[in-house]
């Protein structure tokens, strides 16, 4: 096998380990960076949908109050929650794979009313009342699903409605009843604000990720070896094979062979200087031997 190939062989060896090595360290850092990107996003919206909130709470609702209390109607728009979880709707349309819930445990429309893994969630937040947020992650039939979740606190104006079926609006009762949303407590976590996204989107953009760093650094390393093989050729192969061709040739008897031009110190130089001090000390001892 010749010396080239040889270090051919230890450079691709070494930089496929080094690749191997880079790879398994990137995948696990990009899927932590998309995963912390995807919950970025994920707390963007669930920003949005409390501003939402309280646009409705400040804005919308007393003007439509005033049109309940004239027609004896309920409008659903001048509820803060139906207005995020509608303004999240028409989110979804450039978001399609987020989805938003406002779970609770006693809301006035059965829709909203929490599941139990969501039952859980708001649990866990009455519990400590410390923990503003909550990251997790559950098996669905689709596959594994990411979650953000933020406690809701009852205020003062949430009593208006879900204190006493007497105080709420008639129109509202008469709308979802007297039996749901009712008996909230001031103070209390009644629901929780749940933004969920597939784990397939921060892998899928982890694994995108990883895919254009690998290409990037195997034509990185492929330019790399063809310098060094440049290099290698120039500095080290090539003398090296012509010592050998000149060996070969004095040991056949052709003691014609011109000495090589010695330029630095490394070990090719010295490698050759040697040579030329053989070759003249053979030469010599030939000479002496006919003389």
């Amino acid at each position: 096998m010749k010396l080239a190939v040889k270090f051919n062989l230890i450079f691709a060896a070494i930089f496929g380990l080094g690749l191997l090595a880079t790879g398994l360290i990137a995948d696990r850092f990009l899927e932590s960076r998309a995963r912390t990107q995807v919950l970025d996003q994920a707390r963007l919206m669930m920003e949005t949908s409390a501003s939402v909130r309280t646009y409705t709470a400040e804005q919308i609702r007393p003007v439509l109050e005033n049109f309940q209390r004239r027609d004896q109607t309920f409008f659903q728009q001048s509820v803060p929650a139906f207005a995020a979880t509608q303004m999240f709707k028409y989110m979804r349309a450039n978001y399609p794979e987020y989805s938003y819930k406002e779970a609770a445990l006693n809301p006035t429309n059965p829709q909203d009313r929490a599941i139990e893994w969501e039952a859980d969630v708001i649990s866990m937040f009455r519990n400590d009342s410390a923990m503003k947020e909550f990251i997790g992650e559950r098996d669905t039939p689709t596959g594994r699903t990411l979650y953000l979740a933020k406690p809701f606190v009852v205020t003062p104006p949430c009593m208006t409605c879900h204190s006493k079926p007497s105080v709420a609006p008639a129109a509202m009762v008469r709308t979802y009843g007297s039996n749901n949303g009712f008996g909230w407590k001031l103070g209390e976590v009644s629901s929780a604000q749940i933004v969920s996204v597939p784990m397939a989107i921060p892998v899928s953009m982890a694994r995108s990720a990883l895919l254009n760093l690998m290409i990037w650094l195997a034509a990185a390393s492929g330019l790399s070896l063809l310098l060094l093989n440049v290099v290698l050729s120039k500095a080290v192969i090539r003398p090296v094979s012509q010592l050998s061709q000149a060996a070969d040739e004095i040991s056949k008897g052709n003691l014609d062979v011109p000495e090589f031009p010695v330029a630095g110190k490394d070990e090719v130089s010295v490698l050759a200087d040697s040579f030329n001090r053989m070759h003249r000390s053979l030469v010599k001892a030939i000479k002496m031997l006919e003389g």
